[in-house]
């Protein structure tokens, strides 16, 4: 397997040969593309398909040339549906460094899974590559860091997909806290409701034939295959995945901070279980967590194999201050006075249905977050989600792993959310790397 130095030693080469290699009818597909925006779309189980629908939505600024997956039946399905949607059948590569060599690929998108996010990101930026990356930008907040410097570093983009971020009635309605329509805010309440089903207990399998497990496990060290890991259960293994938490608790509690305007807190705890089955999920499937600043408070509530609402929506954010509240979802906003009553409500017309799961979830956001993207590349329109915001949210998140994992409360650095006198805990700040593949800047 190529290392992560090999890559970078052997990319110019690669790239000239690749040149040569370009197909007639890609050239023309270049030179047809007059200033539209050349797209890699790396990571092609799930969420790549809202990218697909995004970038259809765009594609007037935007097309894709390439597509990568590590599993041949994933790649060519993909491939197959992005010809249909775009009028062009991008190329197939099962190895994304053989495609960030290329020196046509403008930008990429990553929805791999997240231990591949920020690894794979600072690749990109290093090749020269912007980067919209998948939430969370990172498998743990060390990550996080190297990928913000190296966006510093090499003066490229980076868009997290946040994407209620591009949200105008979001937008609308965070204005309007900010201007005092519930006073001053001080508290906000994130949930996600879902019924999940069990993954059961894996047994020992042979590595299909299509699936390069090598290239999937990439940085992280390697395990023997099981067969309920792969396609999308890795999310509940701490070796590849960040638990619902950073799964869907990202967009929400992001929310929560913007509204608030805060950054990161002062101190975090966390309880939570693994309650409703009994199987190899690594993570809890009902957590509690509390974000605590000087005058405000966070409070994030995932249930993920349990599907009660709050305020009628299974995802959410409420915004509570001194003369009312603000509650806000991907669909619209209410607004009610300090004793409950409805005052105010916007219901945003939807234009593609969406996904709770957030597993698919093509919709009007996700375009509006790639035109922001796109048009950031094209114009320098400033980004809604860049990575140095998005991080801040994905690191607050990954610490109330970190609090649930060592069962006690973490004092903070407000300024760069660095856990304080806790040997312990810090430890989980970063994590081990399979030999030659340690992302650096």
């Amino acid at each position: 397997m190529m290392t992560r130095r090999e890559f970078l030693d052997t990319a110019a080469v690669t790239a000239a040969g690749a040149a040569v290699a370009t197909t007639a009818k890609s050239y023309a597909q270049i030179a047809g593309a007059n200033d539209r925006v050349n797209f890699a779309v790396i990571g092609l189980n799930s969420r790549a398909y809202a990218h697909l629908s995004s970038l259809k939505a765009n594609e007037k600024n935007a097309r894709i040339s390439y597509v990568c997956d590590v599993d041949t039946p994933i790649l060519e399905k993909y491939a197959g549906k992005a010809e249909a949607a775009m009028g062009t059948r991008p190329t197939t590569q099962k190895d994304f460094r053989k495609v960030l060599a290329l020196k046509e690929i403008d930008a990429v998108t990553i929805a791999t899974p997240d231990h591949w996010h920020a690894p794979m990101a600072i690749l990109a930026l290093e090749a020269g590559k912007n980067v919209y990356v998948e939430k969370p930008c990172s498998h743990n907040p060390a990550e996080g860091a190297m990928l913000v410097a190296a966006r510093d570093k090499y003066k490229k983009l980076v868009q997290m997909g946040t994407q209620q971020r591009s949200s105008p009635h979001t937008i609308e309605v965070v204005g309007k806290i900010r201007d005092g329509i519930i006073g001053r805010p001080y508290y906000a309440k994130a949930w996600y409701s879902n019924t999940r089903k069990s993954i059961g207990t894996g047994k020992p399998a042979a590595v299909p034939a299509t699936l390069d497990w090598d290239l999937w496990q990439g940085p992280a060290p390697r395990k023997a295959y099981m067969d309920n890991y792969h396609p999308y259960n890795w999310h509940w293994f701490r070796h590849w995945g960040t638990g619902e938490t950073l799964n869907n608790g990202t967009h929400e509690v992001d929310v929560c901070r913007w509204a608030l305007g805060v950054d990161f807190p002062k101190h975090i705890s966390s309880s939570g279980g693994r309650y409703q089955f009994k199987d190899d999920w690594q993570f809890y499937d009902t957590l509690v967590t509390s974000y605590e600043y000087d005058d405000k408070i966070i409070s994030w509530e995932g249930k993920c194999c349990q599907g009660m609402k709050f305020y009628d929506r299974d995802r959410g954010s409420a915004i509570m201050g001194t003369t009312g509240t603000v509650v806000v979802d991907r669909s619209g906003y209410e607004i009610y006075d300090l004793k409950g009553t409805k005052t105010a409500s916007f219901i945003e017309k939807p234009e593609k249905s969406a996904s709770s799961s957030d597993t698919v979830g093509a919709d009007s956001m996700t375009d509006r977050h790639f035109a922001n993207f796109i048009a950031g590349i094209q114009k320098g329109e400033k980004l809604n989600a860049p990575i140095e915001v998005g991080n801040v949210a994905v690191t607050m998140l990954q610490l109330s792993n970190v609090a649930w994992e060592v069962n006690r409360g973490l004092t903070l650095d407000p300024t760069n959310g660095h856990i304080l006198n806790d040997a312990e805990a810090q430890k989980h700040w970063g994590r081990e790397y399979e030999k030659g593949w340690a992302p650096k800047v």
